[in-house]
């Protein structure tokens, strides 16, 4: 295991490495950064490194073997010099993808140096170093043992940059997501779930935890979550974590994940290979988890929920069906049309119960949504879809600035609403026309059980960014933290 620490000194990190990383533009590179910024004689030797590297579009690596009075190991990340105009300026993918090439071998203590265009850019550093380190691993092979890992960061003059206070929280938030999406569903049900939120804030000054479990949802009008996860051996449920802030909140807000342990589409089931990953379909209550804790260990103004939208999608008896007709928690009525479409189902009581009996003046839900997003906006990008011009503004940025990118699609009921019409009930679950806008209607559905309502609504799909290449990676932790920091009241004005 990988223990992350953070050191407001080049040199702090620098002492007792055994292998040593250093991070940062080619051209800053080719000018001599690093012997400015690591201050030692040794960083020499990484020039020949540097003069034959070319880091193409998303960096690369190079390492050698460090000589007298060096580290055992040396590389050098060398970050592309321009980037889209769509990609953030913190160039946080990058600095993942090169940290991922690295291998430090036997060394128990390493070191990463990472030059930053802004001091502000720390964070989304901070986290592309985590999900390079995630926390879950059940191989056999020969352990490694626990290996301490420095950061240290500095700017273009070389002078270091202290990591501010939400840094630690948002790291270790993020490793925390991953984990649990990692975790196979067989030791991460939805009870286990629950635990884990708990021991996550146990001990935190204002936090409370309760649940709505089983057949106490229907008490509660929570169709949606009951009927997905009904016939699972681990009863479904709704884990509710409110934080009270210790002076007058600001706002409400509640985050909302779908929590779908494992997802074998129901009756609709997944053929062809398409259930292999499914754990990663509860990435949105990891996500939200995350930047709850996150927030109230770094400090929140406002009054903040987290409610766990926790179900397995699983298959018996007692499954629900296409046909059959819920009835909401908004009062509303969805024939099935498709039992694969059931995050939407656990959102919408997710959303309405933090809307209608929460009172909450920002909604923001996470969820591994729609195949069609990755579509839209690939593997490393999620969807943004809100009912507020300035709330999407401030998602955009939010995302420019901690790594975690993503961008709009298009909110306008007028035209979405037709794909989710019912002959026998309110909606379907299920669009009519999958060619149509497929993620903007899957949010659109969701929308539907608060539209009356009418709170600011920020729905993200992170089907893309949530699970790569067999990973979990915490995404959206660092994205909702930064937006529900920075949300002004103008952002949530109609």
């Amino acid at each position: 295991m990988t223990e992350i620490q953070f050191s407001r000194k080049v040199s702090a990190a620098l002492t007792g490495a055994q292998a040593v990383v250093v991070i940062a533009k080619k051209s800053a590179l080719d000018k001599g950064w690093h012997r400015k910024a690591l201050g030692t004689s040794w960083a020499d030797s990484l020039d020949p490194l540097i003069e034959d590297l070319s880091p193409g579009d998303l960096g690369a690596v190079a390492g050698t073997y460090g000589g007298k009075g060096a580290p055992r190991r040396l590389f050098v990340a060398a970050l592309p010099d321009e980037i889209g105009r769509h990609n953030s300026p913190t160039q946080a993918e990058s600095i993942h993808v090169c940290l991922s090439k690295v291998s430090a071998g036997k060394a128990k203590k390493v070191a990463v140096v990472i030059r930053l265009e802004d001091a502000d850019h720390y964070v989304a550093a901070a986290c592309a170093v985590a999900r390079s380190y995630p926390l879950f691993s059940r191989s056999t092979g020969k352990k490694s043992g626990k290996v301490t890992l420095k950061v240290a960061a500095a700017l273009d003059n070389g002078k270091a940059v202290s990591p501010m206070k939400e840094i630690k929280p948002t790291v270790e938030a993020v490793r925390l997501a991953a984990r649990l999406v990692d975790t196979p569903a067989e030791d991460m049900k939805t009870a286990d779930v629950e635990a884990e939120a708990r021991a996550a804030v146990k001990g935190i000054k204002g936090v409370k935890v309760r649940s709505i479990v089983g057949d106490r949802l229907l008490a509660m009008k929570m169709g949606g979550i009951h009927a997905v996860g009904r016939t699972a051996v681990v009863p479904p449920r709704l884990t509710i974590l409110e934080y009270v802030p210790p002076k007058k909140a600001r706002r409400t807000v509640a985050l909302v994940g779908k929590g779908v342990i494992y997802d074998t589409g129901g009756l609709n089931i997944k053929v062809g290979g398409n259930m292999s990953n499914m754990k990663a379909d509860m990435g949105g209550s990891a996500a939200v988890l995350g930047a709850f804790v996150a927030l109230v260990k770094s400090g929140c103004p406002d009054h903040l929920y987290c409610l766990l939208c926790l179900a397995e999608n699983a298959v018996g008896p007692s499954s629900y069906r296409s046909d059959d007709i819920l009835t909401f928690h908004s009062g509303k009525t969805v024939e099935i049309n498709n039992t694969d479409a059931e995050g939407r189902l656990v959102l919408a009581d997710g959303v309405s119960y933090a809307a209608r009996n929460l009172k909450a003046d920002l909604v923001i839900d996470a969820a591994t949504l729609t195949g069609a997003a990755l579509i839209i906006s690939g593997q490393a990008v999620s969807c943004t879809f809100t009912n507020r011009d300035g709330l999407e503004e401030r998602s955009v940025a939010s995302g420019r600035s901690t790594g975690d990118l993503t961008h709009p699609i298009l909110f306008i009921p007028e035209f979405y609403k037709q794909e989710l019409k019912s002959k026998v009930a309110d909606m379907r679950n299920s669009v009519a026309n999958r060619m149509n806008a497929q993620s903007s209607c899957a949010g659109q559905f969701i929308y539907n059980h608060i539209e009356d309502v009418n709170p600011a609504f920020l729905h993200l799909d992170i089907a893309g960014p949530a699970f790569r290449d067999g990973r979990a990676t915490g995404y959206g932790v660092a994205l909702m933290a930064d937006i529900v920091r920075n949300t002004t009241k103008a952002d949530l004005a109609e």
